[in-house]
């Protein structure tokens, strides 16, 4: 039975800080790039790296005795102790400023900015806002907001509806969610959260159908995607959103439609059904 939501207890946290400091090395770039499906080359200082690389820096490292049942550390750290037991990553929105190279010493400053409590078609919802700063040497290179979403654990779902007709795209990539795929970049996030690569917990625990891909890893196939439709440029700011779980073992798809002020973009299972959406802007 989940633990009373203490919602003035968890909004204590609001403003905590923290800062955390690592190097942009030319393995982790290799590597980030081999997961993308990008040509991965010898990268040498100064290289620009994939534009998401940040997420793959200064990840927290604690003690297996001091990691939950799910994987992830023990709640009531940096972040508030939220008693609900499934937590996803819900979306959020990032500003590119410059971007992060080979050699770069980059610094993550956080901060928690807001934790709210929602009622959802599954029951309770509580989500977490949290701010970074990433900087180089040569100054800011990334702002963005996370916002971290824990659940229930409960056997019920929302009433099934018809989907409605997939979207239609103007450019479409299409990849497979291939399990050593979900291990690459938790490799390469350092991430222990059991949903990605255990089998057993995930269906048996939490209850889902299979392995869960990544949010951050779609978001960032749709931000390299969104950059290579505008000349290899980021866009100065994308907002997204997770819609549904993508699982492993079938076809997914990056999909792009232009828009007046920039891009529409969202990843889609193989029924072409949207499991992210984000916009895109220059």
């Amino acid at each position: 039975m989940t633990e009373k939501l203490d919602i003035d207890h968890l909004r204590q946290w609001i403003g905590r800080s923290e800062e955390a400091t690592d190097t942009v090395t030319a393995l982790l770039v290799k590597g980030l790039r081999a997961t993308l499906f990008q040509e991965v080359g010898a990268p040498k200082p100064g290289d620009a790296a994939p534009f998401t690389v940040h997420w793959c820096l200064a990840q927290p490292v604690f003690p297996m005795s001091m990691l939950g049942p799910d994987g992830h550390p023990t709640r009531g750290g940096f972040l508030p102790p939220v008693p609900l037991p499934r937590r996803m990553w819900a979306g959020g929105e990032i500003e590119f400023l410059q971007p992060l190279r080979v050699g770069d010493e980059s610094t993550r400053s956080s901060r928690i900015a807001d934790v709210q409590v929602k009622t959802g078609s599954t029951g309770t919802l509580c989500f977490v806002s949290v701010e970074h700063s990433i900087s180089s040497p040569r100054g800011i290179a990334i702002r963005e907001r996370q916002d971290i979403v824990y659940r229930e654990m409960t056997t019920t779902s929302a009433p099934a509806k018809a989907p409605p007709p997939p979207p239609k795209a103007q450019h479409r990539q299409t990849h497979v969610s291939d399990p050593v795929l979900l291990f690459r970049y938790s490799a390469l996030t350092f991430n222990g959260h059991r949903i990605h690569y255990d089998r057993d917990y995930v269906t048996k625990v939490e209850g889902y159908p299979g392995l869960i891909f990544h949010g951050p890893l779609q978001a960032t196939f749709i931000i390299e995607m969104a950059a290579k439709l505008h000349g290899g440029k980021a866009p100065k700011r994308f907002t997204y959103r997770g819609v549904q779980p993508l699982f492993e073992g079938s076809e997914f798809s990056i999909n792009a439609n232009e828009t007046a002020d920039g891009m529409e973009l969202w990843t889609a299972n193989a029924e072409g059904q949207p499991t992210m959406k984000g916009t895109a802007v220059w």
